[in-house]
Protein backbone atom coordinates (compact mmCIF):
# COMPACT_ATOMS: atom_id res chain seq x y z
CA UNK A 1 0.00 0.00 0.00
CA UNK A 2 2.90 2.35 0.68
CA UNK A 3 4.74 4.15 -2.09
CA UNK A 4 8.26 2.77 -2.56
CA UNK A 5 9.53 6.18 -3.63
CA UNK A 6 8.01 7.75 -0.53
CA UNK A 7 9.53 5.09 1.69
CA UNK A 8 12.97 5.67 0.21
CA UNK A 9 12.68 9.41 0.81
CA UNK A 10 11.46 8.93 4.37
CA UNK A 11 14.28 6.50 5.09
CA UNK A 12 16.75 9.34 4.65
CA UNK A 13 15.12 11.43 7.38
CA UNK A 14 15.38 11.21 11.12
CA UNK A 15 12.43 9.82 13.08
CA UNK A 16 11.55 13.35 14.14
CA UNK A 17 11.62 14.59 10.55
CA UNK A 18 9.53 11.64 9.43
CA UNK A 19 6.83 12.43 11.95
CA UNK A 20 6.82 16.14 11.13
CA UNK A 21 6.61 15.51 7.39
CA UNK A 22 3.82 12.98 7.82
CA UNK A 23 1.91 15.35 10.11
CA UNK A 24 2.08 18.07 7.47
CA UNK A 25 0.86 15.63 4.82
CA UNK A 26 -1.98 14.51 7.05
CA UNK A 27 -3.06 18.11 7.69
CA UNK A 28 -3.04 18.85 3.97
CA UNK A 29 -5.06 15.74 3.17
CA UNK A 30 -7.62 16.50 5.85
CA UNK A 31 -7.99 20.01 4.53
CA UNK A 32 -8.75 18.41 1.17
CA UNK A 33 -11.56 16.37 2.70
CA UNK A 34 -9.93 13.17 4.01
CA UNK A 35 -12.07 11.20 6.45
CA UNK A 36 -9.04 10.07 8.46
CA UNK A 37 -8.64 11.81 11.83
CA UNK A 38 -5.64 9.79 13.02
CA UNK A 39 -2.27 11.56 13.17
CA UNK A 40 1.31 10.36 12.60
CA UNK A 41 2.94 9.60 15.93
CA UNK A 42 -0.41 8.73 17.52
CA UNK A 43 -0.40 5.49 19.54
CA UNK A 44 -3.46 3.29 19.25
CA UNK A 45 -4.73 -0.09 20.40
CA UNK A 46 -6.59 -2.01 17.72
CA UNK A 47 -8.02 -5.47 16.99
CA UNK A 48 -6.96 -6.99 13.66
CA UNK A 49 -9.99 -8.16 11.67
CA UNK A 50 -8.47 -9.70 8.54
CA UNK A 51 -5.44 -9.77 6.25
CA UNK A 52 -5.06 -7.36 3.36
CA UNK A 53 -4.12 -8.42 -0.14
CA UNK A 54 -0.41 -7.83 0.62
CA UNK A 55 -0.49 -9.86 3.85
CA UNK A 56 -0.73 -6.90 6.21
CA UNK A 57 -3.17 -6.90 9.11
CA UNK A 58 -6.29 -4.77 8.70
CA UNK A 59 -7.89 -3.20 11.75
CA UNK A 60 -10.43 -0.45 12.42
CA UNK A 61 -9.89 2.40 14.85
CA UNK A 62 -13.00 4.54 15.32
CA UNK A 63 -14.21 3.29 11.92
CA UNK A 64 -10.92 4.22 10.26
CA UNK A 65 -8.98 1.56 8.34
CA UNK A 66 -5.48 0.90 9.67
CA UNK A 67 -2.92 -1.37 7.96
CA UNK A 68 -0.28 -2.91 10.24
CA UNK A 69 2.43 -5.26 8.91
CA UNK A 70 3.26 -8.38 10.91
CA UNK A 71 -0.14 -8.76 12.57
CA UNK A 72 -2.76 -11.50 12.33
CA UNK A 73 -6.57 -11.68 12.45
CA UNK A 74 -7.90 -11.73 16.00
CA UNK A 75 -4.82 -10.14 17.53
CA UNK A 76 -5.05 -7.10 19.77
CA UNK A 77 -2.01 -4.91 19.14
CA UNK A 78 -0.46 -1.60 20.09
CA UNK A 79 0.72 0.42 17.11
CA UNK A 80 2.07 3.84 16.21
CA UNK A 81 0.59 5.65 13.22
CA UNK A 82 3.40 6.36 10.73
CA UNK A 83 1.55 7.39 7.57
CA UNK A 84 -1.82 8.78 6.54
CA UNK A 85 -3.45 8.29 3.15
CA UNK A 86 -6.82 9.52 1.91
CA UNK A 87 -8.83 6.50 3.00
CA UNK A 88 -6.59 4.68 5.46
CA UNK A 89 -3.74 4.95 7.92
CA UNK A 90 -0.56 2.87 8.22
CA UNK A 91 0.61 1.76 11.64
CA UNK A 92 3.87 0.30 12.92
CA UNK A 93 3.52 -2.65 15.27
CA UNK A 94 4.78 -1.85 18.76
CA UNK A 95 3.45 -4.71 20.87
CA UNK A 96 1.17 -7.71 20.52
CA UNK A 97 -1.23 -7.52 23.47
CA UNK A 98 -3.19 -10.67 22.60
CA UNK A 99 -1.45 -12.99 20.08
CA UNK A 100 -3.31 -15.22 17.66
CA UNK A 101 -3.17 -18.98 18.37
CA UNK A 102 -2.14 -19.28 14.69
CA UNK A 103 1.05 -17.26 15.23
CA UNK A 104 4.25 -19.30 14.75
CA UNK A 105 7.99 -18.62 14.74
CA UNK A 106 9.21 -17.98 11.15
CA UNK A 107 11.52 -20.66 9.73
CA UNK A 108 13.73 -18.12 7.94
CA UNK A 109 16.26 -16.13 10.01
CA UNK A 110 15.93 -13.03 7.78
CA UNK A 111 12.15 -13.25 7.30
CA UNK A 112 11.37 -9.98 9.03
CA UNK A 113 13.87 -7.96 6.96
CA UNK A 114 13.84 -9.74 3.58
CA UNK A 115 10.33 -9.03 2.32
CA UNK A 116 10.23 -12.05 -0.01
CA UNK A 117 7.64 -13.76 2.21
CA UNK A 118 4.83 -12.07 4.10
CA UNK A 119 3.15 -14.88 6.07
CA UNK A 120 5.79 -17.10 7.68
CA UNK A 121 4.57 -15.90 11.09
CA UNK A 122 1.17 -17.51 10.34
CA UNK A 123 0.63 -21.28 10.58
CA UNK A 124 0.14 -22.97 7.22
CA UNK A 125 -3.52 -23.90 7.89
CA UNK A 126 -4.00 -20.28 8.92
CA UNK A 127 -2.43 -19.09 5.66
CA UNK A 128 -4.82 -21.21 3.62
CA UNK A 129 -7.82 -19.90 5.52
CA UNK A 130 -6.64 -16.29 5.12
CA UNK A 131 -6.10 -16.68 1.38
CA UNK A 132 -9.60 -18.07 0.91
CA UNK A 133 -10.93 -15.05 2.77
CA UNK A 134 -8.92 -12.70 0.50
CA UNK A 135 -10.60 -14.22 -2.56
CA UNK A 136 -14.06 -14.21 -0.97
CA UNK A 137 -13.67 -10.59 0.12
CA UNK A 138 -12.55 -9.49 -3.38
CA UNK A 139 -15.60 -11.05 -5.05
CA UNK A 140 -17.94 -9.60 -2.45
CA UNK A 141 -16.45 -6.16 -2.98
CA UNK A 142 -16.20 -6.03 -6.77
CA UNK A 143 -19.07 -8.19 -8.05
CA UNK A 144 -22.78 -8.30 -7.41
CA UNK A 145 -22.65 -11.95 -6.33
CA UNK A 146 -24.72 -12.63 -3.22
CA UNK A 147 -23.15 -16.06 -2.82
CA UNK A 148 -19.52 -16.56 -3.86
CA UNK A 149 -19.12 -20.09 -5.35
CA UNK A 150 -15.75 -20.62 -3.67
CA UNK A 151 -14.20 -24.07 -3.42
CA UNK A 152 -11.75 -25.08 -0.66
CA UNK A 153 -8.20 -23.95 -1.46
CA UNK A 154 -5.71 -26.52 -2.80
CA UNK A 155 -2.67 -26.35 -0.51
CA UNK A 156 0.62 -28.27 -0.32
CA UNK A 157 1.53 -31.23 1.87
CA UNK A 158 5.08 -29.89 2.26
CA UNK A 159 5.04 -26.12 1.65
CA UNK A 160 8.82 -25.57 1.51
CA UNK A 161 11.58 -25.72 -1.14
CA UNK A 162 8.96 -25.33 -3.87
CA UNK A 163 10.42 -22.55 -6.05
CA UNK A 164 12.26 -23.59 -9.22
CA UNK A 165 13.88 -20.20 -9.87
CA UNK A 166 15.79 -17.66 -7.77
CA UNK A 167 16.55 -14.10 -8.90
CA UNK A 168 18.86 -12.36 -6.42
CA UNK A 169 20.43 -8.92 -6.69
CA UNK A 170 24.20 -8.63 -6.43
CA UNK A 171 25.66 -5.99 -4.15
CA UNK A 172 27.93 -5.35 -1.19
CA UNK A 173 27.59 -5.56 2.57
CA UNK A 174 30.51 -4.41 4.71
CA UNK A 175 32.82 -4.73 1.71
CA UNK A 176 31.73 -8.30 0.92
CA UNK A 177 29.83 -9.24 -2.22
CA UNK A 178 26.38 -10.61 -1.37
CA UNK A 179 23.33 -11.86 -3.24
CA UNK A 180 19.89 -11.17 -1.90
CA UNK A 181 16.67 -9.19 -2.11
CA UNK A 182 16.08 -5.53 -1.48
CA UNK A 183 14.46 -4.88 1.88
CA UNK A 184 10.94 -3.50 1.24
CA UNK A 185 11.01 0.11 0.08
CA UNK A 186 14.80 0.41 0.12
CA UNK A 187 17.96 -0.25 -1.90
CA UNK A 188 19.48 -2.14 1.02
CA UNK A 189 20.19 -5.76 0.07
CA UNK A 190 19.30 -8.45 2.59
CA UNK A 191 21.67 -11.37 2.02
CA UNK A 192 20.03 -14.74 1.32
CA UNK A 193 22.23 -17.81 1.64
CA UNK A 194 19.72 -20.61 2.23
CA UNK A 195 16.19 -19.51 1.38
CA UNK A 196 13.76 -22.18 2.71
CA UNK A 197 11.18 -21.75 -0.06
CA UNK A 198 13.78 -22.20 -2.83
CA UNK A 199 14.83 -25.55 -4.25
CA UNK A 200 18.17 -26.29 -2.49
CA UNK A 201 19.96 -26.51 -5.83
CA UNK A 202 19.08 -22.90 -6.73
CA UNK A 203 20.49 -21.76 -3.38
CA UNK A 204 23.67 -23.72 -4.11
CA UNK A 205 24.04 -22.21 -7.60
CA UNK A 206 23.54 -18.66 -6.35
CA UNK A 207 26.12 -19.01 -3.56
CA UNK A 208 28.64 -20.82 -5.75
CA UNK A 209 28.36 -18.08 -8.36
CA UNK A 210 28.72 -15.33 -5.77
CA UNK A 211 31.88 -16.98 -4.45
CA UNK A 212 33.43 -17.24 -7.91
CA UNK A 213 32.60 -13.62 -8.77
CA UNK A 214 34.23 -12.47 -5.54
CA UNK A 215 37.31 -14.64 -6.09
CA UNK A 216 37.81 -13.14 -9.56
CA UNK A 217 37.03 -9.62 -8.35
CA UNK A 218 34.24 -9.20 -10.91
CA UNK A 219 32.25 -6.36 -9.34
CA UNK A 220 28.55 -6.08 -8.67
CA UNK A 221 26.80 -3.20 -10.41
CA UNK A 222 26.28 -0.03 -8.39
CA UNK A 223 23.10 1.67 -9.61
CA UNK A 224 23.93 5.04 -8.04
CA UNK A 225 27.52 5.25 -9.27
CA UNK A 226 26.74 3.41 -12.52
CA UNK A 227 29.84 1.28 -12.08
CA UNK A 228 30.40 -2.47 -11.90
CA UNK A 229 29.14 -5.40 -13.93
CA UNK A 230 26.79 -7.98 -12.36
CA UNK A 231 23.27 -6.83 -11.48
CA UNK A 232 21.39 -10.07 -10.83
CA UNK A 233 22.19 -13.78 -10.45
CA UNK A 234 19.40 -16.06 -11.72
CA UNK A 235 19.32 -19.81 -11.02
CA UNK A 236 16.69 -22.16 -12.43
CA UNK A 237 16.14 -25.92 -12.12
CA UNK A 238 13.81 -28.35 -13.84
CA UNK A 239 12.16 -30.33 -11.04
CA UNK A 240 11.51 -33.36 -13.26
CA UNK A 241 14.69 -33.26 -15.37
CA UNK A 242 17.08 -31.77 -12.76
CA UNK A 243 18.50 -29.57 -15.54
CA UNK A 244 20.12 -26.44 -14.09
CA UNK A 245 20.65 -23.03 -15.68
CA UNK A 246 22.64 -20.03 -14.46
CA UNK A 247 22.08 -16.56 -15.92
CA UNK A 248 24.20 -13.52 -15.10
CA UNK A 249 22.33 -10.28 -15.75
CA UNK A 250 24.99 -7.64 -16.39
CA UNK A 251 24.99 -3.90 -16.96
CA UNK A 252 27.79 -4.25 -19.53
CA UNK A 253 28.20 -6.50 -22.55
CA UNK A 254 31.80 -7.26 -21.65
CA UNK A 255 32.47 -9.45 -18.62
CA UNK A 256 36.01 -9.17 -17.19
CA UNK A 257 37.97 -12.45 -17.20
CA UNK A 258 35.07 -14.16 -18.94
CA UNK A 259 36.91 -17.34 -19.95
CA UNK A 260 38.26 -17.85 -16.44
CA UNK A 261 34.82 -17.11 -14.97
CA UNK A 262 33.18 -19.79 -17.09
CA UNK A 263 35.93 -22.29 -16.31
CA UNK A 264 35.55 -21.79 -12.55
CA UNK A 265 31.75 -21.87 -12.67
CA UNK A 266 31.84 -25.18 -14.54
CA UNK A 267 34.23 -26.64 -11.97
CA UNK A 268 32.31 -25.27 -8.97
CA UNK A 269 28.82 -26.06 -10.31
CA UNK A 270 29.04 -29.32 -12.30
CA UNK A 271 25.24 -29.77 -12.39
CA UNK A 272 24.74 -26.58 -14.40
CA UNK A 273 24.29 -27.36 -18.10
CA UNK A 274 23.55 -23.81 -19.30
CA UNK A 275 25.49 -20.64 -18.41
CA UNK A 276 23.95 -17.53 -19.94
CA UNK A 277 24.46 -13.77 -19.97
CA UNK A 278 21.65 -11.26 -20.25
CA UNK A 279 22.57 -7.61 -20.80
CA UNK A 280 20.46 -4.94 -19.14
CA UNK A 281 22.16 -1.51 -19.24
CA UNK A 282 19.00 0.49 -18.52
CA UNK A 283 17.88 2.14 -15.31
CA UNK A 284 14.79 0.04 -14.72
CA UNK A 285 13.06 -2.19 -12.21
CA UNK A 286 12.90 -4.96 -14.83
CA UNK A 287 15.33 -7.81 -14.24
CA UNK A 288 16.10 -8.73 -17.84
CA UNK A 289 17.28 -6.72 -20.82
CA UNK A 290 16.68 -7.53 -24.49
CA UNK A 291 19.99 -9.22 -25.34
CA UNK A 292 20.83 -12.77 -24.19
CA UNK A 293 23.81 -14.90 -25.19
CA UNK A 294 25.29 -18.27 -24.30
CA UNK A 295 28.48 -18.20 -22.24
CA UNK A 296 28.72 -21.98 -22.15
CA UNK A 297 26.53 -25.03 -22.74
CA UNK A 298 22.92 -25.16 -23.90
CA UNK A 299 20.75 -22.12 -24.58
CA UNK A 300 17.76 -23.79 -22.90
CA UNK A 301 17.04 -26.31 -20.16
CA UNK A 302 14.31 -28.93 -20.28
CA UNK A 303 11.37 -29.40 -17.93
CA UNK A 304 8.34 -31.65 -18.01
CA UNK A 305 4.83 -31.40 -16.56
CA UNK A 306 2.90 -34.62 -16.94
CA UNK A 307 3.42 -35.71 -20.55
CA UNK A 308 4.21 -32.21 -21.81
CA UNK A 309 7.85 -31.24 -22.38
CA UNK A 310 9.11 -27.68 -22.16
CA UNK A 311 12.28 -25.97 -23.32
CA UNK A 312 13.07 -22.94 -21.15
CA UNK A 313 15.25 -20.00 -22.15
CA UNK A 314 16.35 -17.55 -19.43
CA UNK A 315 13.53 -15.07 -20.10
CA UNK A 316 10.81 -17.66 -20.68
CA UNK A 317 7.94 -17.52 -18.20
CA UNK A 318 7.25 -20.78 -16.41
CA UNK A 319 5.25 -21.31 -13.23
CA UNK A 320 7.54 -21.22 -10.19
CA UNK A 321 5.91 -24.10 -8.28
CA UNK A 322 5.74 -27.23 -10.49
CA UNK A 323 3.85 -29.37 -7.96
CA UNK A 324 1.01 -26.86 -7.64
CA UNK A 325 1.11 -26.03 -11.35
CA UNK A 326 -0.08 -29.55 -12.17
CA UNK A 327 -3.04 -29.05 -9.82
CA UNK A 328 -3.75 -25.62 -11.31
CA UNK A 329 -3.72 -26.88 -14.89
CA UNK A 330 -5.94 -29.82 -14.05
CA UNK A 331 -8.49 -27.37 -12.65
CA UNK A 332 -8.20 -25.42 -15.93
CA UNK A 333 -8.88 -28.65 -17.80
CA UNK A 334 -11.92 -29.33 -15.61
CA UNK A 335 -13.26 -25.81 -16.22
CA UNK A 336 -12.76 -26.11 -19.99
CA UNK A 337 -14.99 -29.24 -20.01
CA UNK A 338 -13.48 -30.51 -23.25
CA UNK A 339 -15.02 -33.31 -25.32
CA UNK A 340 -12.51 -33.39 -28.19
CA UNK A 341 -14.61 -31.19 -30.49
CA UNK A 342 -13.63 -27.75 -29.21
CA UNK A 343 -11.44 -24.96 -30.53
CA UNK A 344 -9.56 -23.58 -27.53
CA UNK A 345 -7.86 -20.17 -27.53
CA UNK A 346 -5.17 -19.51 -24.93
CA UNK A 347 -5.10 -15.70 -24.88
CA UNK A 348 -1.90 -15.23 -22.83
CA UNK A 349 -0.13 -18.40 -23.86
CA UNK A 350 3.46 -17.60 -22.88
CA UNK A 351 5.55 -20.66 -23.73
CA UNK A 352 2.38 -22.68 -24.32
CA UNK A 353 2.03 -24.37 -20.94
CA UNK A 354 -1.76 -24.24 -20.55
CA UNK A 355 -2.57 -24.71 -24.23
CA UNK A 356 -0.34 -27.77 -24.52
CA UNK A 357 -1.86 -29.19 -21.32
CA UNK A 358 -5.33 -28.95 -22.91
CA UNK A 359 -4.39 -29.97 -26.46
CA UNK A 360 -4.77 -33.77 -26.07
CA UNK A 361 -8.46 -33.31 -25.20
CA UNK A 362 -9.29 -30.53 -27.69
CA UNK A 363 -9.85 -30.49 -31.44
CA UNK A 364 -7.49 -27.55 -31.84
CA UNK A 365 -5.61 -25.11 -29.60
CA UNK A 366 -4.56 -21.63 -30.69
CA UNK A 367 -2.25 -19.64 -28.44
CA UNK A 368 -1.73 -15.88 -28.61
CA UNK A 369 1.26 -14.18 -26.99
CA UNK A 370 2.65 -10.66 -27.34
CA UNK A 371 6.32 -11.71 -26.88
CA UNK A 372 7.64 -13.31 -30.12
CA UNK A 373 10.43 -15.14 -28.26
CA UNK A 374 7.85 -16.92 -26.10
CA UNK A 375 5.85 -17.87 -29.20
CA UNK A 376 8.91 -19.59 -30.65
CA UNK A 377 9.41 -21.41 -27.34
CA UNK A 378 5.76 -22.53 -27.45
CA UNK A 379 6.17 -23.91 -30.97
CA UNK A 380 9.33 -25.72 -29.92
CA UNK A 381 7.55 -27.18 -26.88
CA UNK A 382 4.70 -28.45 -29.06
CA UNK A 383 7.17 -30.20 -31.39
CA UNK A 384 9.10 -31.76 -28.51
CA UNK A 385 5.88 -33.05 -26.96
CA UNK A 386 4.66 -34.33 -30.37
CA UNK A 387 1.49 -32.26 -30.11
CA UNK A 388 0.21 -31.52 -33.62
CA UNK A 389 -3.06 -29.70 -32.94
CA UNK A 390 -1.60 -26.59 -31.26
CA UNK A 391 -0.61 -23.41 -33.10
CA UNK A 392 0.83 -20.22 -31.69
CA UNK A 393 0.61 -16.62 -32.89
CA UNK A 394 2.42 -13.41 -31.93
CA UNK A 395 0.23 -10.40 -31.23
CA UNK A 396 -2.48 -9.00 -28.99
CA UNK A 397 -5.47 -11.22 -28.22
CA UNK A 398 -7.92 -8.30 -28.40
CA UNK A 399 -6.79 -7.70 -32.00
CA UNK A 400 -6.37 -11.28 -33.24
CA UNK A 401 -9.54 -12.79 -31.72
CA UNK A 402 -12.00 -10.50 -33.59
CA UNK A 403 -10.05 -11.08 -36.82
CA UNK A 404 -10.51 -14.83 -36.46
CA UNK A 405 -14.23 -14.42 -35.82
CA UNK A 406 -14.56 -12.35 -39.01
CA UNK A 407 -12.89 -15.25 -40.83
CA UNK A 408 -15.49 -17.64 -39.40
CA UNK A 409 -13.14 -19.07 -36.75
CA UNK A 410 -15.00 -18.88 -33.44
CA UNK A 411 -13.52 -20.38 -30.26
CA UNK A 412 -15.60 -22.62 -28.02
CA UNK A 413 -13.35 -22.06 -25.01
CA UNK A 414 -11.06 -19.13 -24.20
CA UNK A 415 -8.45 -19.38 -21.44
CA UNK A 416 -6.96 -16.17 -20.04
CA UNK A 417 -3.99 -16.05 -17.66
CA UNK A 418 -3.10 -12.33 -17.62
CA UNK A 419 -0.51 -10.42 -15.57
CA UNK A 420 -1.47 -9.06 -12.14
CA UNK A 421 -3.01 -5.98 -13.76
CA UNK A 422 -5.74 -8.13 -15.32
CA UNK A 423 -7.07 -8.49 -18.86
CA UNK A 424 -7.73 -4.86 -19.66
CA UNK A 425 -10.92 -3.42 -21.13
CA UNK A 426 -10.14 -4.07 -24.84
CA UNK A 427 -9.78 -7.83 -24.34
CA UNK A 428 -12.79 -8.07 -22.01
CA UNK A 429 -14.93 -6.27 -24.59
CA UNK A 430 -13.61 -8.58 -27.31
CA UNK A 431 -14.45 -11.67 -25.22
CA UNK A 432 -18.01 -10.49 -24.63
CA UNK A 433 -18.46 -9.86 -28.37
CA UNK A 434 -16.88 -13.18 -29.42
CA UNK A 435 -19.23 -15.07 -27.05
CA UNK A 436 -17.33 -18.33 -26.47
CA UNK A 437 -19.27 -21.02 -24.63
CA UNK A 438 -16.79 -20.99 -21.77
CA UNK A 439 -14.12 -18.65 -20.43
CA UNK A 440 -11.56 -20.02 -18.00
CA UNK A 441 -9.85 -17.24 -16.05
CA UNK A 442 -6.53 -17.94 -14.29
CA UNK A 443 -5.30 -15.17 -12.02
CA UNK A 444 -2.70 -14.31 -9.39
CA UNK A 445 -4.53 -11.17 -8.19
CA UNK A 446 -7.95 -11.60 -6.51
CA UNK A 447 -8.82 -7.90 -6.88
CA UNK A 448 -8.30 -7.61 -10.65
CA UNK A 449 -9.78 -11.09 -11.09
CA UNK A 450 -13.00 -10.07 -9.35
CA UNK A 451 -13.22 -6.80 -11.30
CA UNK A 452 -12.74 -8.59 -14.62
CA UNK A 453 -15.23 -11.31 -13.65
CA UNK A 454 -17.77 -8.58 -12.89
CA UNK A 455 -17.36 -7.38 -16.50
CA UNK A 456 -17.92 -10.94 -17.73
CA UNK A 457 -21.01 -11.30 -15.53
CA UNK A 458 -22.43 -8.11 -17.02
CA UNK A 459 -21.54 -9.47 -20.48
CA UNK A 460 -23.77 -12.51 -20.06
CA UNK A 461 -21.46 -15.08 -18.45
CA UNK A 462 -22.17 -17.08 -15.30
CA UNK A 463 -19.53 -18.04 -12.74
CA UNK A 464 -19.74 -21.77 -12.08
CA UNK A 465 -17.00 -22.02 -9.44
CA UNK A 466 -13.83 -20.38 -8.14
CA UNK A 467 -10.90 -22.62 -7.21
CA UNK A 468 -8.04 -21.05 -5.19
CA UNK A 469 -4.63 -22.74 -5.43
CA UNK A 470 -1.78 -21.96 -3.04
CA UNK A 471 1.04 -21.56 -5.54
CA UNK A 472 3.26 -19.55 -3.19
CA UNK A 473 3.11 -20.72 0.44
CA UNK A 474 4.30 -18.22 3.06
CA UNK A 475 3.59 -15.27 0.75
CA UNK A 476 0.39 -13.26 0.44
CA UNK A 477 -0.16 -14.41 -3.15
CA UNK A 478 -2.94 -16.78 -4.16
CA UNK A 479 -3.75 -18.17 -7.60
CA UNK A 480 -7.31 -18.85 -8.75
CA UNK A 481 -9.09 -20.67 -11.56
CA UNK A 482 -12.57 -19.37 -12.36
CA UNK A 483 -14.94 -21.46 -14.47
CA UNK A 484 -17.48 -19.37 -16.41
CA UNK A 485 -20.01 -20.33 -19.06
CA UNK A 486 -22.52 -18.65 -21.33
CA UNK A 487 -25.94 -19.88 -22.33
CA UNK A 488 -27.25 -18.09 -25.44
CA UNK A 489 -30.97 -17.43 -25.26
Amino acid sequence: MRSKAKTRRMAMKTEKQKTAAAQNQATARQAAGSGITLRPGQNIRVTIRRLGINGEGVGYYKRQVVFIDGTLPGEVVAAEIVDIETNYAVGKLKKIMQPSPQRVEPACPVYRSCGGCQLQHLSYPGQLEAKMEMVREAFRRYTGLKEVPLRPIAGMDHPWAYRNKAQLQAGYMNGKMVAGLYAPGTHHIVELTDCPIQHPKTNEIIQGTRNVLEELNIPAYDERKKTGVVRTIVARIGFETEDCQLTLVTATEKIPREAELVQRLRARLPDVKSIMQNVNPRKTSLIFGDKTRVLWGASHIDEQLGEVKFSLSPRAFFQLNPEQTVKLYNYVKEAAALTGRELVVDAYCGVGTIGLWLAPEAKEVRGIEIIPEAVEDAKRNARRSRINNARFYAGKAEVILPQWVKQGIKPDVVVVDPPRSGCGRPLLEALVKVKPKRIVYVSCNPATLAKDCDALLKGGFTIEWIQPVDMFPHTAHVECVVSTYRVDK
